[in-house]
């Protein structure tokens, strides 16, 4: 995918989903939902960023 598709993801992600960073989640306790988010926008950031 483009770049761009991913910087645009990246902000939606940034509206739309909870940052776990900001309420200092343990990722230990995480839910598989709160993985499975955490590793979606870690995908779509890395991605945005090269």
């Amino acid at each position: 995918m483009s770049k761009q598709v991913f910087k645009i993801l990246a902000k939606i992600n940034k509206v739309i989903l909870p940052s776990y960073s900001k309420k200092q989640l343990d990722l230990a306790k995480a839910s598989k939902l709160q993985m499975a988010i955490i590793g979606w926008r870690w995908f779509v950031t890395r991605n945005a960023l090269d």
